[in-house]
């Protein structure tokens, strides 16, 4: 699930979904970049020091098929792109959980 605020991952064992907790052993990852040095950061630690840190990005979902760009350490990004990284973070936790690469995936959107 990309959220706006949030975001998880599930897998599916035995017909049922099973949410994947994330490396602080939370069932949900803040829906947040954050460029520091030229590292990305992503879900919590990216959250912790957003205050701080001018180039961090959050709630960018709701851009989404605008045209509206974020700009993070001299580079302009999609809301797609940003939301492609959350993603990527969101699968490497599904693939270590799991101990093996992860090549298809469902993301759900809001029933509104």
């Amino acid at each position: 699930d990309l959220g706006t605020t949030n975001s998880c991952v599930a897998v599916l064992e035995g017909g049922e979904p099973k949410v994947i907790p994330n490396p602080e052993g939370n069932r949900t990852t803040p829906s947040v970049v954050a460029f520091k040095n030229g590292e990305r950061q992503v879900g919590e630690v990216a959250k912790r020091q957003a205050i701080t840190n001018p180039n961090t990005i959050i709630s960018v979902k709701r851009h989404m098929g605008t045209g509206h760009k974020v700009e993070a350490e001299g580079k302009e990004y999609t809301p797609q792109e940003i939301s492609a990284i959350i993603l990527q973070h969101l699968k490497s936790y599904a693939e270590d959980y799991l101990g093996e690469p992860v090549t298809k995936a469902v993301i759900t959107v809001p029933a509104y």
